[in-house]
């Protein structure tokens, strides 16, 4: 009875020693996989990043050099071609003798011009609301059936929000420059941030394809601006004078404003007649997204670069939903 019991410890202590050993291999094999898979992860991302870093210079060489050779834009020049999804395997850093295993990697973009856009930034001028741009973001909201009285509060909002980022810090701890400076909304630097200002999600995602938001005031490019923009932003241009504006636009682009102006029948004087200040041919502000799938991963980037020649300088540049489409304005 005895020898029993202890054959029957001994085989449980062999078990427990089996199950043991293989909890330990287990672990200790998970462990190694997911070393691998982070150190594989970190490896993809380091590839993409170095990808998208050379798609945003390439980007910027191409409008360093457009600025260069042209002092007009327009459609029709190569920047504003897009690149399909190409095929960019053979440059990436992968082991020549495991050529199976290598992950093809394709890249996209698309460059865009912002000053095709209506600039909420134009909407107020030291401090005033700007007359001309009102009346661009109200033909705007109309067309979009928005409220107007969004576009009041937009407009309010935005003169509370520069006045607050301009005073400086004098050290006055007066109650009153403590509740206006509690109460002034923070000052917004892409159209997303409009929302800071008291507008739904529902109207800046309706602005989105019309309207964008830049570091500075800026005159409206008549060779890039959609008809939808142009109706908005002339005066006395409804959408199909605009429409026929974009289709002869194609065959020749505008040189000067008063080239445009004449082709397109807009008065330059009288009472709501267009001003040519609002307007040009060229633009300093350009958006550039691109989009890199490496295996079953993608990711997108989108930058906002001002051309000042002879120079393109990034002002910002941040990761966005691969579900984003390449053109349009900045969110």
């Amino acid at each position: 009875m005895r020898a029993n019991r202890q054959h029957g410890a001994a085989l449980l202590t062999a078990m427990l020693t089996v199950t043991l050993v293989a909890t330990f291999a287990a672990a200790a094999l998970w462990q190694q996989w997911r070393s691998v898979e982070i150190e594989a992860a970190e490896r993809s991302r380091t590839q993409m990043q170095w990808v998208l870093n050379g798609a945003l210079d390439w980007a910027r060489l191409i409008l360093q050099e457009d600025g260069r050779n042209s002092q007009v834009d327009h459609l029709s020049e190569p920047w504003a071609l897009p690149l399909q999804e190409a095929r960019l395997s053979s440059f990436l850093a992968v082991d020549k003798s495991n050529t199976q295993d290598a992950l093809d990697a394709f890249l996209s973009g698309q460059i865009s011009d912002q000053q095709g856009l209506l600039n909420v930034r134009n909407l107020v001028l030291e401090g005033k609301p700007n007359p001309s741009s009102v009346l661009a973001f109200g033909r705007l909201f109309a067309m979009l059936n928005l409220p107007k009285s969004q576009l009041s509060l937009l407009v309010d909002r935005l003169i509370a929000a520069d006045s607050a980022s301009a005073k400086p810090n004098t050290g006055n701890n007066s109650s009153e420059t403590t509740e206006s400076a509690a109460t002034a909304p923070f000052k917004p630097y892409r159209l997303e941030h409009l929302h800071w200002l008291g507008l739904p999600t529902a109207t800046v995602r309706a602005l989105t394809p019309y309207a964008t938001l830049l570091p500075a005031p800026t005159p409206l490019n008549l060779n890039t601006a959609s008809a939808e923009v142009l109706s908005a932003a002339v005066p006395d241009m409804d959408r199909a004078r605009a429409q026929q504006w974009v289709a002869g636009r194609a065959t020749a682009h505008f040189k000067t404003v008063a080239d445009a102006f004449k082709t397109g029948g807009v008065r330059e004087s009288g009472t709501g007649a267009a001003e040519a200040k609002d307007f040009s041919v060229n633009s300093r502000y350009f958006a550039v997204r691109g989009r890199l799938r490496l295996g079953d991963s993608s990711v997108q980037e989108v930058s906002l670069v001002e051309r000042v020649s002879p120079t393109v300088k990034v002002i910002w540049r941040q990761r966005e939903s691969v579900t984003a489409p390449l053109v349009g304005s900045l969110q």
